[in-house]
């Protein structure tokens, strides 16, 4: 490499990691870097992170990976962030505040997942407010208005000491900046702001019992929001170019909820992003499906005007445990420790070495579905998030025996995988029903990168899944993210267009195959109704 090529940095930060990834103008990733940070779990559903854990991982990850291609700062001529839907409070010049029960002040973020708003949810929700119907008609306790509620109501004097509520992803703009300007992907997709309408809805915030956040002119939530890959500020500060090893002033772009960094690098590839459904398979799952009018689907979050895609309208779906609900699905079965053992030496997950286990002596790939013949599951170990809005969903395992060996793993393991698939046949088809319907997936995410993976989803949904040419789509978003507040691409759409490329079509099965898979469909679908029936 010469120090003259520019590159693009695209940081995403995880339910558990942060990574950093170089890229140049044509989209190729240079290289990538990646660093842990901690997650704290409490009694019930709460689960809290540190805000300067996650930075330190940030800047860690950054130096790896410009170290990785011998890069000069000064080759970084753009950069951007994405991070989970995570909830960050401070006090006065960012002094992290704690948000639970441990009362360690480090402990300043409640995480996605934490569920400890479920009451208020549920409250918010009895209100019947229009502006619900922006959220599928009911909002998630994964959300930050119930979060917010739970904090006002459990901790007022670390509400009313807060200086800033952020979304994860625009505490780290600001981080990186000092602008507090907030993302219209964060705060329309998470926190009910009215993107189609440029406004919060004070009347909202007065009637579920934040009226004061109105009051304030939403000064703690977000006063000023612009769309991703907006430049923030004057770029990095030199406090935050100097903890990441960059140049102060290189221009960073407001951010995007890390879902929707792995929509953005995929789905604008072929410049008609409403044919595909973005699907980002990771500790979680996302759907996100682009229209040009908005369309509205009980149960799916949106429809939201330029969260992901400018202009354009986003229904997002999707559930709360996928590659989550996998491992607690593995863990039950007594094989799974030496398992894990024999995953290690080959230097796999337990989920690839049963990918690959489950792939062994087969003619096709589509033929592992029959690896799993009488065992099905309905993997809603943390709720079902689309397209039911029922927080209080579990799962079901169907057809166990008293087999207690590799064999039998690998078929739990292929079973939990069509469960996952199910899930997302379900969404497709509501999402359909409603006006929104689709020809094809793209996916991304760390538990969607195996072939197996990817040809079962295809046949459970009978619809070509796409795979990007990039390893890495989720950073690219990022990067894209950073090449429109650079100039380098004159906005959103276009550099999609530019850096996203497909590489690879898994194609749904037929004939006998297909049959096995609607009937299983049909199998699902009766134990979920099972389920609910018996709640």
């Amino acid at each position: 490499m010469t120090q003259a090529q520019p590159l693009l940095l695209g940081i995403d930060v995880g339910t558990g990691s942060a990574r950093a990834g170089l890229f140049d103008l044509a989209g190729r990733m240079v290289s990538s870097a990646k660093c842990d940070f901690g997650l704290y779990r409490e009694s019930g559903h709460i689960v809290e992170q540190k805000s300067a854990e996650i930075w330190a991982a940030v800047c860690t990850a950054t130096r790896a990976a410009l170290a990785k291609a011998a890069c000069p700062p000064e080759a970084v001529r753009g950069v951007g962030f994405d991070a989970t839907c995570s909830l960050v409070v401070v006090g006065t010049g960012g002094t992290p505040l704690p948000v639970g029960p441990s009362e360690d002040p480090a402990r300043d973020i409640i995480v996605w997942m934490d569920h400890r708003a479920v009451d208020q949810a549920e409250r918010i929700n009895a209100t019947g407010h229009p502006v619900l119907r922006y959220v599928g008609g009911r909002i998630s306790p994964e959300m930050e208005t119930p979060k917010l509620l739970w904090l006002r109501e459990n901790r007022p004097a670390v509400f009313a000491a807060a200086w800033q509520f952020f979304d994860l992803a625009d505490w780290l703009g600001w981080r990186a900046t000092g602008d507090l300007a907030r993302s219209t992907c964060t705060v329309t997709c998470k926190w009910t702001y009215l993107a189609h309408e440029g406004r919060w809805d004070a009347d909202y915030f007065h009637q579920i019992g934040l009226g004061e956040l109105a009051d304030e002119g939403f000064a703690r939530i977000g006063s000023r929001v612009v769309e991703p890959g907006c430049p923030l500020g004057a770029g990095l500060t030199a406090a935050a170019a100097a903890d990441l090893g960059l140049c102060p002033g290189t221009p960073v772009g407001a951010g995007l909820i890390d879902a929707h960094a792995g929509g953005v690098g995929t789905v604008g590839a072929e410049g008609a992003p409403e044919r595909d459904l973005a699907y980002v398979f990771g500790t979680s799952s996302c759907t996100m499906t682009t229209t040009r009018d908005p369309v509205f689907v009980p149960g799916v979050w949106g429809p939201y005007q330029s969260a992901m895609v400018p202009g354009m309208w986003l229904n997002e779906g999707g559930q709360s445990a996928a590659g989550a609900a996998i491992d607690q699905l593995l863990s039950f079965h007594p094989a799974a420790a030496e398992a894990a053992d024999s995953a290690r030496a080959t230097g796999q997950s337990l989920p690839g070495f049963l990918a690959t286990w489950a792939a062994e002596g087969l003619s096709c790939l589509s033929e592992v579905a029959t690896r799993a013949d009488g065992l099905h599951v309905v993997p809603e170990f943390l709720g079902n998030r689309a397209p039911f809005a029922d927080p209080h969903a579990r799962a079901v395992i169907a057809g166990l025996g008293m087999e207690r060996d590799l064999k039998s793993l690998v078929a739990l393991y292929v079973a939990g995988i069509c469960g996952i698939a199910c899930g997302l046949r379900q969404i497709i088809e509501t999402q359909a029903s409603a006006g929104a319907p689709v020809e094809r997936i793209v996916i991304s995410g760390g538990a969607g990168q195996s072939d197996v993976v990817r040809q079962l989803l295809a046949d459970v949904t009978g619809l070509p899944v796409l795979a990007s040419a990039e390893a890495e789509p989720v950073l690219l978003g990022s990067a894209i993210l950073g090449a429109v507040a650079a100039g380098i691409e004159p906005d959103m759409t276009a550099a999609m267009r530019r850096l996203s490329r497909n590489a690879h079509s898994y194609e749904p099965a037929k004939g006998a195959l297909k049959a096995l898979h609607d009937r299983r469909y049909a199998a699902f679908l009766a134990l979920q109704q099972a389920a609910r029936a018996a709640r």
